[in-house]
């Protein structure tokens, strides 16, 4: 028992201490990726030796951690303190379910969607009380522009998730990853063509991705804090580490989306089993395409191709974690990409989207499903 315990708390501190260090360095690399399409370089100067700001994530902490706490006199200072605090634990909290490899769960519940869709819709509470406890009317409409956009956005998205657990046949989190491994069909190897739901349901993974942005207020659906409207939205007034709190939760929302979409639709963290040589190969190529560095890309051939032979010989080793992780990545690497590449959307752009496109669109795909499944399996 005291083991178990043990274990449990260990489980909490290493997804814990992994959340935060990936939010830490989220933002440096989104800060990077900005300045690559925006033709800069970012952040560069904290890094010593080495350079390219890698230490830029732990001086923005300290410079958060000395500033001046600022409150309001008109403010609701209960309220005003305890928001961001309510936002970035229930952020952290859902994190209990995600399956990150076997075994290695916090808690294995068989309602682990629906524990997480309920525990991530209560954020909402936590944002219109900073909006109305600061006092301001830019905060007020940030906080009133953030609750309309997210209860409207978890229609589609909830009815996107029942079109995928349709075919998984649980709302455990381990069992749907259980069941997305294989292949999708007998006669086409695992590798070509993986059992996951995403091929399956393209339009729930659609509807899915766009609500995405809605839920975590990611451009192109920043309405609540849009800064040519808004200022900074719902929290304009925050400073120092409350204004941090709202920084972190908003990432940590975009790893919580990322792990479900993984989870749901991906295959969570059972291998696509490639080829080694081409899965090792191909990034390296493309690299050295990119770049033209022919003599660094031989190099690095070479000492691949030592590594593809030691994996050959151990290939029976698997990694579960560092496909889901690398499957995250790329879900997070799509949402630095959109937020610097499309234009922010009107609010009645937004909210038509969401009730004259997707809402009929995930409607009318449960009922395909319905009969496919009545069909055919």
């Amino acid at each position: 028992m005291y083991l178990a315990i043990f274990i449990t708390f260990v489980k909490i501190f290493i997804i814990f201490s992994g959340v935060m260090l990936t939010v830490a360095y989220l933002s440096l690399f989104e800060r990077k990726w900005a300045g690559r399409i925006q033709v800069r370089y970012g952040p560069m100067r904290c890094g010593g030796l080495w350079g390219h700001g890698w230490l830029q994530p732990f001086a923005d902490g300290l410079k958060l951690f000395i500033k001046e706490d600022i409150i309001p006199d008109e403010a609701d200072a209960p309220l005003f303190v305890l928001s961001p605090i309510i936002i970035l634990t229930i952020a952290i909290v859902t994190f209990t379910v995600v399956p990150f490899a076997p075994g290695f769960i916090v808690s294995d519940l068989n309602i682990g969607i629906l524990f997480i869709l309920s525990i991530s819709s209560l954020g909402i509470y936590g944002i219109v009380m900073a909006g109305w406890s600061s006092n301001n009317k830019y905060s007020l409409l940030g906080g009133l522009r953030s609750a309309a956009q997210m209860l409207s956005y978890e229609i589609p998205l909830g009815l996107a998730v029942i079109s995928g657990l349709m075919f998984a046949g649980s709302l455990s989190m381990v069992d749907i990853t259980t069941v997305q491994s294989g292949s999708l069909f007998r006669i086409i190897p695992e590798w070509l063509l993986p059992r996951w739901i995403v091929f399956y349901q393209p339009v729930a993974f659609f509807i899915f991705l766009v609500c995405m942005l809605a839920e975590t207020n990611r451009l192109p659906f920043d309405l609540p804090e849009a800064e040519t409207e808004l200022v900074a939205g719902f929290h304009v007034e925050y400073s120092g580490m409350k204004f941090s709190m709202f920084f972190m939760a908003e990432y940590a929302n975009m790893i919580l989306v990322s792990s479900v979409a993984v989870t749901l639709f991906l295959g969570g963290w059972n291998s696509p089993t490639f080829p080694l040589w081409l899965l090792m190969s191909l990034p390296v190529l493309l690299y050295a395409l990119y770049k033209g560095i022919w003599r660094k890309f031989f190099t690095v051939v070479f000492l691949l191709g030592t590594g593809i032979l030691l994996l050959e010989i151990f290939q029976d080793i698997r990694i579960p974690i560092f496909w889901f992780v690398i499957k995250v990545i790329i879900f997070l690497f799509w949402f630095i990409w959109v937020r610097w590449t499309y234009p922010r959307y009107r609010y009645d752009q937004l909210m038509h989207i969401c009730w004259y496109w997707l809402l009929p669109l995930a409607l009318i795909n449960i009922i395909v499903t319905g009969f496919i499944k009545f069909l055919f399996m």
